[in-house]
């Protein structure tokens, strides 16, 4: 079964990047949004609409996500969803979501909700640069690669 990507689309900064990849690949990629988004014309990107709703598109993504497969996200508790079905996580600013990382970052993240729940300011995430696109081009590569060798390996010869 060939390899998947999925792009948590509706705040994600890295989607032109993604596609090429995708494309490079050869790989079916879902963009999924909970409004209308313009995406490349080709057979090997779908556009999925879903309903409105906090956590629609992470639910639509978790439910088709197999092992194996990659989502583009910056929601951790979508990461860690995905790395529960053994699919693989990357952030668009080039991190890669692992199942010794995820727990910290889950932890920060209920951390950070409670600071601001007390009314605290605690600032936004820092501005997207050129060298977070670059790294975010680099893992992404590199965890297709992987993975794609790892199913070559695995395959009965």
């Amino acid at each position: 079964m060939a390899i998947k990507i999925y792009i948590d689309a509706d705040a994600c900064p890295v989607k032109e990047e993604t596609y090429k990849v995708a494309l490079r690949y050869g790989l079916q990629t879902f963009v999924v949004s909970n409004s209308f988004m313009q995406i490349p014309i080709s057979p090997q990107i779908a556009r999925i609409v879903v309903k409105a709703g906090a956590d629609a598109a992470d639910d639509w993504i978790a439910g088709h996500v197999i092992s194996g497969d990659v989502v583009v996200t910056n929601d951790i508790p979508l990461a860690a969803r995905v790395l529960a079905r053994e699919a693989h996580a990357v952030a668009p600013y080039g991190r890669a979501f692992t199942g010794d990382s995820i727990g910290m970052a889950l932890a920060q993240r209920a951390l950070m909700e409670h600071i601001r729940s007390t009314g605290e300011t605690t600032g936004g995430p820092p501005p997207f640069t050129p060298a977070d696109r670059s790294r975010f081009l680099q893992v992404l590569d590199q965890i297709i690669s992987r993975e794609r060798r790892r199913r070559l390996l695995s395959e009965p010869r």
